[in-house]
């Protein structure tokens, strides 16, 4: 493998002649990426059921079909996305091309995580590359099988100029960061972004963090507790809880409390059966260490339903946990595993006034048939995203923009906004050069007179849109505008030889 510092100066010199900007060439990266895919998902599924037990539903809703609609979604809007975005223009500028031009970064450093090793890793490098882009790979070491896989497959599908592939662990990690990229993607640790956004400062590099944190749940007496278990439970347990924007604990009454534990545990059974350790549906935790600190999390607690593990296996059963207090630390650092907690308050204000006591979540989960408890909610918490009656399906969507705010991430992406996350919006203003032209750019000249301030304060006034009309014809309003400011310096001009 070569070094750090030789693949990005690889990548650099190809970004630098120019390799990755046309449409042309994006494109078919991206139809290599979704070949890639393609041709190789029984293998892909084999390396996730190695790293994770993955079942083959999850790993192909989840990894495979996410990233073959994502790539696709590229190739279909990619010519819309590259286009120049044509912005109103005021007074001053009306003869002039005013734009927002989108264009590449640079060099990124893509970041992945061990949950969805695949989706998580290359679903940031196909919005890298729609937005033509160089990058630099960096599976993570949690997931070996999905990472050795990675480094094996990228080299023969895509441009070995523009991307590489960097394997290893912490020290690798550390000399990848060591490098200057033009723009960093993380997925992870709120504790590891943190040391991700310290290097890229010393650079001043941007960087998006897609990070995770505590996403609550709020459910109230008004809903119907079967159909909402049947979704808490799915999202909860779905990858054994390893999910950033899992369910990580659910905030209740104490009376909804008794009915969702029932609940919940008919949905278990219904979905893993009556020995979930031989469900081929369930996944495992990724390694000892995680599954240890999982644990560790349940000890001391009022196990409701639940509890049961195997170490040899990396197994822990779907667990719920009651009577969860604010300072346990089950209730104070993300579980990340198959493990849900119920903290129990009075009503839908005192539910509000616990989440806002605590960091921003990656996800708010709010499940109510009242309108305005969903509006309380919404409208009065801070996450990434919000979801109303559901969990996790957010994710899919990709329409909106996922990503966290405060400790929970910085930035966004899916969709449109990962080419906008790899872009840089470049403003722009095309002026032309003549005599006429110039008479009116004259007024800005020295020496200054207070008739030219007049003239220009007038011409640059912001005033009020028309109603019902969002853009003028440029020859319209060049005319009026032409008109307004050779009357004005005739006036001023005639005032002057008037001695006025």
């Amino acid at each position: 493998m070569k070094s750090a510092q030789e693949l990005v100066a690889s990548a650099r010199n190809a970004f630098n002649n120019g390799k990755t900007k046309s449409r042309e060439f994006r494109e078919k990266q991206l139809q290599n990426l979704l070949r890639l895919v393609e041709e190789n998902e029984l293998e892909i599924m084999e390396v996730l059921a190695d790293d994770l037990k993955k079942p083959k539903a999850e790993a192909c809703l989840a990894e495979i079909a996410y990233l073959k609609n994502d790539v696709k979604g590229y190739l279909y809007s990619l010519k819309e996305l590259m286009e120049p975005e044509y912005v109103e223009k005021p007074l001053p500028n009306v003869m002039d091309t005013v734009l927002i031009h989108p264009e590449p970064y640079g060099v990124c450093l893509i970041i992945g995580a061990w949950n969805y090793p695949i989706q998580l890793t290359l679903s940031p490098l196909t919005a890298a590359i729609a937005a033509g882009n160089c990058a630099v790979v960096k599976p993570s070491e949690v997931a070996p099988a999905s990472a050795k896989l990675i480094s094996k497959l990228l080299p023969k599908y895509l441009d070995n100029e523009c991307y590489h592939v960097y394997n290893g662990g912490v020290a690798e990690t550390t000399e990848l960061l060591k490098q200057k990229f033009d723009y960093i993607f993380y997925t992870g640790s709120p504790e590891v972004g943190k040391i991700v956004y310290q290097a890229a400062s010393k650079n001043l590099t941007p960087v998006t963090l897609e990070l995770g944190g505590k996403c609550p749940v709020y459910l109230d007496d008004t809903v119907d507790v079967e159909s909402a278990a049947a979704r808490i439970v799915w999202g909860k347990f779905m990858n054994a809880g390893q999910t950033c924007i899992a369910p990580d604990y659910l905030i209740c009454t104490k009376d909804v409390e008794t009915k969702f534990v029932e609940a919940a545990k008919k949905k278990i059974k219904q979905y893993y059966g009556e020995n979930v350790k031989k469900s081929p549906d369930y996944c495992r935790i990724i390694n000892n260490n995680h599954a240890q600190r999982i644990l560790k999390l349940i000890e001391g607690q009022n196990i409701a339903v639940g509890g049961d593990h195997d170490m040899s296996e990396r197994y822990i059963e779907p667990t719920i946990i009651t009577n969860a207090k604010p300072t346990d630390p089950i209730m104070q650092n993300e579980i990340f595993g198959p493990v849900l907690p119920i903290h129990t308050v009075k009503n839908a204000q005192e539910a509000l006034q616990f989440v806002n006591s605590r960091e921003k979540p990656l996800a708010l989960y709010c499940f109510s048939n009242d309108k305005q408890i969903i509006d309380l909610f919404l409208n009065n918490t801070s996450s990434g995203n919000f979801l109303a009656n559901d969990v996790v399906m957010h994710f899919s969507c990709e329409t909106i923009p996922f990503g966290g705010v405060g400790n929970s991430g910085i930035g966004s992406y899916h969709g449109k906004f990962g080419f906008y996350t790899f872009s840089h919006k470049k403003g722009s203003m095309l002026r032309s050069i003549n005599k006429m032209g110039e008479m009116m750019q004259g007024m800005r000249y020295p020496p200054y007179t207070e008739n030219k301030l007049q003239t220009i304060l007038t011409a640059i006034k912001k005033r009020p849109p028309i109603p019902g009309v969002k853009y003028l014809k440029s020859g319209i309003i060049f005319a009026l505008g032409f008109m307004v400011a050779v009357g004005t310096n005739w006036l001023l001009l005639s005032k002057d030889k008037r001695g006025h």
